[in-house]
Formats: C-alpha cells, structure tokens, sequence
C-alpha cells in the first residue's frame, strides 16, 4: 500500500524523483552500475595488490601538486611524487621493498602532502583512512596504515531484521564505571551480556566515526572511514559486531553525513587547499549552528565518497543499517534554523527544500536496500517531511523508520514544568500517536539528547523502542563528556552498571522491569502491531487504554486514587490474565495484584468495542 497521502499530489511534480532515476542511470554508464561505484574504497586510500605493490590515490582537483611522506621515507616531503590523472584525481604506485614486503608497513604513519597555487604545502590525511590515532600530548590525529597480517574474519552471519525493533543506544566510550574512555573489547565482554539478557534485539552505536573532539559526542566527524580509537582498533569493533550477532543482536551505525568538522590538519576541510573540493563553498557550506561544513551533494566524487561510506560499514564490519543524523539539516537550504513547521505540505515543497540532498538519500536508500535486503535505514528527522519513509520508487526517501522525537521531549517537559496531578492525558496521547498513518518510526523514550546536561527521565509508564544505556536501570547522573569547562573531567561520562549489580539498592527493580518489558513484548510483538485502539483517556481518573496485538494496556497516572471494578473496554472476546505489573514486588512494588486472577468479557459495548470488562483493582503507583 502507498504511503503517497493525498495532499502532497498537487507537489509530485517537485519530488526529486525524476533527477534521482538520471543520477542512478549515469552510474550505470559511467562507472559500470552503483555495486561498483560504492565499492571504491577498494580504489581510492591505500591499496595493496597482490604482488604488494602499493597504490595510492586522491581526488584532490585544485591541488598544484601531491607528495606521500611518512616513516617509510623517513618523513621526505618530495621524494613520492603522485601522478596527475583526469577528473582532480591523483595516484602514486609504489612497489615492494626486496624482501617482498610491501614498502609501507602496518601500523606505521603517513601524509599527503598537498601543494596549492598559492604556494602553500600542507599537511592531509587521506579522506579514505581507515585508522588514525592521535598521541597524548598532541591535538592532531596521525594517519596510520592500518594492514594487520591477521585481520579479523567474522564467523557468524547476520541476524535476520527482527519484526519488531527494541533499540538499547550506545555509547561505547561511556560504558564503563570507570572514569576513562571504554574500549571496544569492554563493551564485547561487559555490556553485551547485558543487553542480550535485557531482551533488545538492536544496538544503535553512537560515535564510532572518528572525532578529533571527544565532547561533540561524534558529531563533529574528521575521518569517515575509520573507527575511533580511542576504543580500540578496527579488528576490536568488528569483533565487538561479530558477538553481537552471535546473541542474535542486529546493530545499527549512527552515520554522520550531514555535516563534517572544519578541521583541516585530521578533517576533511580544505583538504587540497580550495574551500570547496567535498562542500559547498561560501556561505552555503557553512552550518552556523554546528560549526561545520556542508557536503555538495551534486557533486560526482562526493556521491562516490558518500556512498562508498555506507557500502565500507556494511561490508567491512558488517553492520546492519543506519541512523542518518540530522537529516532534517539535510533537507532544506535554512537547516531548520529559526523555521518551524505547522504541517502545510507548502513547507516541504518548494525553493527551500535541497534537491541535492533528497537525491543523496534516495540513492543511499536504494542502493543500500537493492544491495542489502534486511538493511535497515532510520531518519531523524524532526520537519515531518512527507514521503520519508515511503519507498523511492514512489518517489519518497525510502527510509524504513522515523525517529519521533518529540515523545522523550514531552516526557521531560511533564516531568520538570508539571505537577503529577496536572499530567494532561490526551496530550500524552496526542504525542505518542502523532504521526502518518502506515509510517513506521522509532518511538523513544529517551534520547541521548536528554542525557546531555539536561536532567534524567526514569519513567516505567511508558513502552518503548529506543532507550539510551544505562536508563534502563535509572542511572542517577546525567551525561557530560570531559571539556575545559568541567576540567576534563570524566566523573559524568560513564555509565555505572555496579548499581544494578548492588542487591541493597534498587536500581536492579527497574532494571528487571526493563527486561520483562522487553520479553513480553517479544512475546506478543505489539511494535510491531497494528495502530493501537485507544479506549480511555480519562482527565479526571488520569487513566489511559489502548488495545493492541490483542494485549490491553491499563495505565493509573493517579498520584492518590486507586479503581475497583473499572470498566476496560475489549476488542476479542475471552479470558485475560495479567502479564506484566509494575507493582510487582521484583520491580519494586508493593505486590497488590493477583496474576492468577482470571478476567473475562462481557458482550457489553463499550467504548465503541463490542465486549468489556471489569478490572477489580486499578492501584495508583505508590512510593
């Protein structure tokens, strides 16, 4: 079925449909269909062939003239000279050394060194390094050649994309107690244990694109094809990946290609001297909010770049999808600075909408799901653009899900500017069910957005699919990375999986909330469900209703009154039984209810459902 909706037929003729059949079309002819065109991080970077001659190549069309130095010449800025080819690019084939060997060794540094018409010599790292680290005492990131003689080999296939999506998003550097960057291999033998007994079935990783700046939570990205080493190397995440799929857990990148960092020495910028080359340039590649750069999107080489990205995480590590961060920047020439968006289909139409950028995704969205049948693909998008998620051979983007992110905003606003007897119910409501009809999104009750300086929400009246780690157990603190205003601190950039793991303490309650929440839902699959019915919203009794996979959900918001016999409306008729209570002694509570008790329907309407019931205790949640 279509998730076209009507008012945006009289705007077809703007979709971007027509220049995204023309783009892929000219992939076919030029660079021999888009399987090859993504794969070009096998062609550009470092290669080595069989014989261990090693090829270098750069797109770098404003450069003058390009030199490879590093520990392999003794840091000669001249004596590697690349090879001006057509098109901006450049290559340089340097052969064994006597023994066979190749020239350059793993894990030693390089360079490239550019030199501009202006007659400046500057110092890059290749836009296709697949690792860099960067010494203690210093600021910059190194490029090092990254050819381990054992690279790691995956030994389990992939999971199969579940039916429904229960997301546990990470971090994998705060994943510790400890006060210090966590590793690769921590979150391997540590958290994922935790995850798998908590019932998720998907891991969101955040941050794992190099950052030179560990407080932009990752989202100031300077090296797109390598994995960040503070955690570790590229053999340890893949690992990390591999055992995930050895529990039957799919994980997702949070890949960042709406913006890059404007640093010039490790980042992308000004990589061969110009203001363009990868953005635009002027104004228009500037993000005056983030600080960054912004991709052109038109361009030939960037789309390979782009693109080949995506193709690099699936292949080379295996991960299983994408979140796009900050597509709603993407979609439009304002960014979303100082624009709002009522919901007139005009807003999401018209000269202020980035063709280029709709056509990007289109073409990551089809090729990544042409090429890949389970990939999974999430927009966080906040505009509420129509046809996101509707598939590209109708026009739309072609993403899977969108991220709601108002409902872990709602949820902060209740909890900090309203009284628990002022909680408005239909406003709830209204906020976890807005949305288009038939399209699927994420729902999260807390986004690493909330975490960061702003207070914690712990909240068990809520079903979710996506919760950032450690919340699940109500971590008491909230999240702050090591920055010159906290004295490069650490203290708040950890998770402190000992509390749950303390019996005097109740943080283990939620936890075990958490879980059971998690295996019910895996048992009945709601998330994956039909739209919900909701019978009761009631102001006065602050108790809401709804009906979905054939599982009533009863929720007393009360803060002092507690129903006996409360009427519930139900759509099938029979027996029901209680199968998840937050009163429940194990989560903390006080035990009140009877799991054994049996209601059964009564062919009395109500609600506008044919049967209905009566609850005997319907308790407030009692402190």
């Amino acid at each position: 079925q279509s998730l076209v909706d009507q008012p945006v037929l009289p705007f077809h003729h703007q979709t971007p449909a027509r220049i995204g059949k023309k783009q892929l079309t000219l992939l076919e002819e030029a660079e021999g269909g888009f399987d090859q065109f993504t794969r070009s991080y096998k062609s550009y970077g470092v290669q080595r062939m069989p014989d261990n001659n090693l090829v270098f190549k750069e797109w770098a069309p404003a450069a003058e003239a390009l030199f490879l130095t590093g520990d392999f010449n003794g840091w000669d800025n001249f004596s590697h000279p690349y090879t001006k080819k057509e098109f901006g690019k450049w290559e340089l084939h340097i052969p064994p050394k006597e023994d066979k060997t190749p020239a350059v060794a793993h894990n030693s540094k390089l360079k490239v060194v550019v030199h501009t018409s202006a007659g400046e010599r500057l110092f890059r790292i290749s836009p296709w390094a697949k690792y860099v680290t960067r010494h203690e005492k210093s600021v910059i990131y190194d490029w090092v050649h990254w050819d381990p003689p054992q690279p790691y080999i995956h030994k389990h296939p992939r999971p199969q994309k579940p039916r429904s999506l229960r997301i546990y998003e990470s971090h994998v550097g705060i994943a510790s107690p400890e006060g210090k960057v966590a590793s690769y291999s921590n979150f391997t033998h540590n958290v994922l244990p935790r995850i798998k007994d908590l019932g998720y079935n998907c891991i969101q990783l955040m941050a794992i694109m190099e950052h030179a700046y560990y407080a932009s939570f990752g989202y100031q990205v300077t090296s797109f094809f390598a994995a960040s080493s503070r955690c570790g190397t590229p053999e340890e995440l893949k690992e990390l990946i591999d055992v995930a799929h050895s529990l039957g857990i799919i994980v997702l990148l949070d890949v960042v290609h709406s913006h890059a960092s404007k640093n010039t020495e490790d980042g992308l910028n000004r990589f061969d001297g110009s203001d363009s080359c990868f953005f635009h340039s002027g104004p228009r590649g500037e993000h005056s909010l983030w600080d960054s750069r912004l991709f052109n999107y038109s361009g030939w080489e960037v789309l390979r770049f782009l693109l080949s990205n995506l193709r690099w995480w699936m292949e080379e590590y295996r991960f299983d999808g994408f979140r796009f961060d900050g597509v709603s920047s993407m979609l439009y020439h304002h960014h979303g600075i100082g624009s709002g968006f009522s919901g007139d289909y005009a807003e999401y139409f018209g000269l202020q909408v980035d063709e280029d950028s709709l056509v990007y995704l289109m073409l990551a969205n089809h090729i990544l799901h042409t090429l890949y049948e389970d990939c999974i693909t999430i927009a966080e998008d906040v505009s509420g653009m129509p046809t996101l998620c509707c598939p590209v051979q109708e026009g739309g983007l072609g993403f899977d899900y969108r991220l709601a992110m108002a409902i872990p905003d709602k949820w902060i606003q209740i909890l900090k500017e309203f009284k628990d007897e002022d909680w408005n119910m239909g406003n709830i409501v209204f906020t976890m069910t807005n949305r288009r009809y038939g399209e699927k999104c994420i729902a999260y009750a807390e986004s690493h957005d909330q975490v960061l300086l702003s207070g914690n929400l712990h909240s068990s009246k809520t079903s979710l699919l996506c919760l950032i780690a450690g919340n699940e157990f109500g971590h008491p603190e909230w999240l702050d990375f090591p920055r010159v205003g906290n004295n490069e601190s650490y203290h708040y950039a950890r998770r402190q999986f000992n509390l749950v793991d303390t019996d005097h303490l109740r943080y283990w309650q939620l936890y075990a909330f958490d879980r059971d929440m998690n295996r019910t839902e895996d048992k009945y699959g709601w998330l994956a469900a039909s739209p919900a019915y909701i019978s009761v919203k009631h102001e006065g009794d602050k108790v809401i209703v709804f009906e979905r996979a054939n599982v009533i959900f009863i929720f007393n918001f009360h803060p002092t009154n507690s129903y006996s016999n409360y009427r519930v409306a139900a759509g099938p008729p029979g027996k029901y039984k209680i199968k998840l209570d937050s009163d429940g002694i194990q989560y903390g509570g006080h035990g009140r209810l009877d799991h054994n008790t049996e209601f059964f329907t009564e062919p009395m309407e109500f609600n506008n459902l044919p049967n209905s019931m009566l609850v005997s205790k319907l308790y407030y949640l009692l402190p």
